[in-house]
């Protein structure tokens, strides 16, 4: 894995009001709604001051954070969440079953140990998320889909992104590896009560029925950001837009996972 701290990405907005503003080991993505800054996970505490240096790069205050919203509680996705409320006060959302993993009950379960990091300072989350909820702020309502597998608590967002007059379905999938469904890792860690493979199993399942145009990847690696800034930054403003990129990484976990369970099997 790259060190957090060595993972630096130019900041830049995808399109419309949203904008990334993460690293190449943990993206972090910024909804602007026109009545404050909602942020899609916070990263890792060791690169929060990437993530404040490419906000102020993008205009984008932290003092106009308003809610942090995470796909689930691993290391990578809301470590640097903490801090950030003790800057901001910004509200703090993730799924019921990720709680244990950010408010210091199983900070094992947050994926420290398997890094060789420290667990991350705790939180109490402000919301808990369940599935068919819906997050509103200014010009902006986000559609909350439970999708557990990845962890137990993961969710998938969706919102509308306005260009040009057009509107853009964008989401994202909160939890697509399969590190986390290892039989070593399921065991040690006394897990094989939540079913997670035959949830992830379920959850890709109800991911197919979305429609996406901006698929927003919570890692770079699934949306091919850099390949796409690269696009966008030489002049093609709808580099990120793209009906099929949803369906074939659905399509490309599904058959991935097949292979994984033949060669792990629980």
């Amino acid at each position: 894995m790259e060190p957090p701290w060595k993972g630096a990405m130019e900041p830049f907005c995808i399109l419309g009001n949203t904008w990334f503003v993460g690293s190449r080991p943990a993206s972090t993505h910024i909804i602007d709604t026109g009545e404050g800054l909602i942020m899609l996970d916070s990263g890792y505490q060791e690169s929060l001051y990437l993530v404040l240096d490419s906000m102020y790069r993008c205009k984008l205050d932290p003092s106009d954070l308003r809610y942090i919203i995470h796909s689930h509680g691993h290391i990578d996705h809301a470590a640097a969440t903490r801090a950030l409320v003790e800057l901001t006060g910004a509200e703090t959302f993730i799924g019921a079953g990720d709680v244990p993993m950010v408010n210091g009950t199983r900070p094992e379960l947050s994926w420290a140990p398997e890094y060789d990091m420290a667990s991350p300072e705790p939180f109490e989350p402000d919301h808990i998320i369940s599935d068919g909820d819906q997050i509103k702020l200014g010009n902006t309502v986000i559609d909350c889909v439970a999708t557990p597998g990845h962890t137990a608590g993961v969710i998938s967002f969706f919102w509308n992104v306005e260009h040009k007059g057009e509107i853009y379905r964008a989401g994202t999938f909160g939890g697509a590896g399969f590190n986390s469904l290892c039989a070593d890792y399921i065991r040690k860690y006394h897990l094989e009560q939540y079913d997670l493979r035959t949830a992830y199993r379920r959850s890709l399942r109800r991911m197919k029925e979305e429609k996406v145009d901006l698929f927003i990847g919570n890692h770079v690696s699934q949306n091919d950001t850099p390949a796409r800034y690269e696009k966008l930054k030489n002049g093609d403003e709808t580099a990120f837009i793209d009906r099929e990129a949803w369906m074939t990484f659905l399509e490309n976990c599904e058959a991935s996972f097949e292979k994984f369970e033949m060669k792990d099997p629980l």
